[in-house]
């Protein structure tokens, strides 16, 4: 069992940047897929970007690919999402969230913990 807290999220103006971060505890061991989701209201939950366990590979949505950067630091046990360029589209409440069983897991049903989300707000 892991749990999964995101922090980072706030408002910012269109062109801004805001670092998201993903601490996680309980059973962590390493080889999970980390992953950023996002959600508006009405939407449904839409993938923004993974990196696969040893943080070598990444995958990005095409609407955020060249703005937004996913890391992880095993070592703390936490993923972060750097988020340049933003846009007011990309308003959403962002969740973090881990798969134990795929690389580059891009749906929400192939991960199985989530964090509680982090509102981000880009004005225009």
């Amino acid at each position: 069992q892991v749990q999964l807290v995101d922090t980072g999220g706030g408002l910012v103006q269109a062109g801004g940047s805001l670092r998201l971060s993903c601490a996680a505890s309980g059973r962590t061991g390493s080889r999970y897929t980390m992953g950023w989701f996002r959600q508006a209201p009405g939407k449904e939950r839409e993938f923004v970007a993974a990196v696969n366990w040893n943080g070598r590979t990444t995958y990005y949505a095409d609407s955020v690919k060249g703005r937004f950067t996913i890391s992880r630091d095993n070592a703390k046990n936490t993923v972060y999402l750097q988020m340049n360029g933003l846009k007011p589209e990309d308003t959403a409440v962002y969740y973090c969230a881990a798969s134990r069983t795929y690389e580059s897991g891009s749906y929400p049903w192939q991960y199985n913990y989530w964090g509680q989300g982090t509102q981000v707000t880009v004005s225009s």
